[in-house]
């Protein structure tokens, strides 16, 4: 068997692809003004406690995407740094929404969070 692919025949490219689309999957379905949290899109889309899943799924995204990858935030209720250390614009788009941050930019994930409807909890 070569390397990265799998029994199979399935690469570690391709998984990830079809990772990622589940990952984006979910978090197209967190309506405006909600937020979820890493972990949280992680469990809905299969992926266990990979919350670090998500945030490579969401970095991977191209510029001017349509999914709402602003919508995501950390556990703490914060924005979390960016590589390019942009965390404002995450920060404005979700302001935009509605979503309040007090002054340590926290926000409250009992106001805010998404709670997806029961029976729905998995990504198609």
């Amino acid at each position: 068997m070569s390397r990265g692919a799998s029994k199979a025949g399935q690469s570690s490219k391709g998984r990830a692809l079809s990772t990622y689309a589940r990952v984006y999957a979910v978090v197209r379905r967190v309506p405006s003004g909600r937020l979820a949290t890493y972990g949280q899109i992680a469990r809905i889309a299969g992926l266990g406690d990979h919350a670090r899943m998500v945030g490579y799924a969401l970095a991977a995204l191209p510029s001017g995407t349509t999914v709402p990858w602003h919508r995501v935030i950390n556990a703490q209720g914060t924005v979390s740094r960016r590589r390019s250390g942009d965390t404002l614009s995450q920060r404005m788009c979700l302001e935009r929404e509605g979503v309040r941050f007090d002054a340590r930019g926290r926000t409250s994930l009992t106001k805010f969070g998404w709670r997806p409807r029961a029976g729905r909890t998995r990504a198609p």
